[in-house]
């Protein structure tokens, strides 16, 4: 449809995305195709993509959203329904340290190198930016130009989403328990040398996709506190200063020596395993989530609050 065929009114809008609210939706008999009646009149479509609604009934329906991508239109449907999947136990535990160098550096020394998806395409960015800039407002050629640079910025965010799920699953899969650090990332952006690779790295989606991942699979996920992971020595657990720039831990008390982040995934393996008691989900300040639960309690609820200024 046109841009004339929907509402007014938009609930979320980014660079290449906008998500418009609808009320006024009805299902064929055959679940083929979808007639919107809310005002707009966008009228009927015909359905198709790489999931059957015929596996669900019409009662699990709760929400209908239109959402339009800078590559088209796309409906998406709230379904209320479990997902409960098997696996056989591996009897394995493992530590993640996530960075910038390495995606993240686990327990047992394996690291997954960064895919950088934002900084490999920044020349093409650069350049559609350029086509764009040189281009009349208000013209087609501004409006072309415009779509083009919304269609990279759309693929470079579904390459990182596609990264994030498949190495979570993966994870998630391959462990009984999976420990990693509860970082702030919000508060880490606001470095500006780093926020831009922060942001490039999604560690946060991937932390989501870990957890979702482990209530679908039935696997502990558990996130430990940041402090001093990369300070304190895994052999002796002995604090030992270092800068950011020093990249192998030399513990000076017991002589051992690490790679940092390799010492830093075994000292969060090792906070997990002292958080954990029965399998469930844990966060750093203390809330227990069972999995597979219906309630999900927030992981700032245990937090002291702050005193109010006097």
């Amino acid at each position: 449809p046109g841009k004339k065929g929907f509402p007014r009114f938009k609930k979320h809008e980014t660079r290449d995305s906008v998500e418009y609210k609808t009320c006024g939706w009805k299902l064929s008999e055959d679940l083929r195709s979808i007639n919107f009646s809310d005002g707009f009149k966008a009228g009927r479509f015909k359905l198709w993509g790489t999931r059957d609604l015929h596996f669900y009934q019409r009662s699990q329906i709760k929400r209908v959203r239109v959402v339009r991508r800078a590559d088209g239109y796309y409906v998406q449907f709230c379904i209320d329904a479990e997902r409960n999947e098997q696996r056989e136990p591996t009897g394995r535990t493992i530590g993640l340290d996530v960075g910038l160098t390495h995606f993240y550096t686990d327990s047992d020394g394996n690291t997954v190198e960064n895919p950088r998806h934002l900084r490999k395409s920044e020349r093409s960015l650069k350049k559609l930016n350029r086509r764009l800039s040189r281009t009349q407002k208000g013209s087609k050629n501004r409006e072309a130009a415009r779509n083009r640079l919304s269609r990279k910025h759309l693929k470079v965010s579904r390459r990182r989403k596609d990264f994030a799920v498949k190495l979570a699953r993966c994870v998630v899969q391959s462990n009984d328990l999976v420990a990693y650090e509860d970082l702030s990332v919000r508060n880490m952006v606001k470095n500006k040398k780093l926020s831009k690779s922060i942001s490039d790295a999604a560690w946060t989606a991937f932390r989501n996709w870990i957890e979702y991942f482990g209530k679908v699979f039935g696997v502990a996920t558990v996130a430990v506190a940041p402090h001093y992971t990369s300070q304190n020595c895994s052999n002796c657990e002995k604090v030992v200063k270092k800068s950011l720039s020093q990249r192998t831990h030399i513990c000076p008390h017991c002589g051992f020596v690490l790679d940092r982040d390799w010492n830093a995934a075994r000292n969060i393996l090792e906070l997990g395993l002292r958080t954990v008691g029965h399998t469930g989900t844990y966060n750093a300040s203390g809330d227990i989530d069972l999995c597979l639960s219906e309630e999900t309690p927030s992981s700032k609820s245990g937090r002291r609050k702050r005193k109010p200024k006097q």
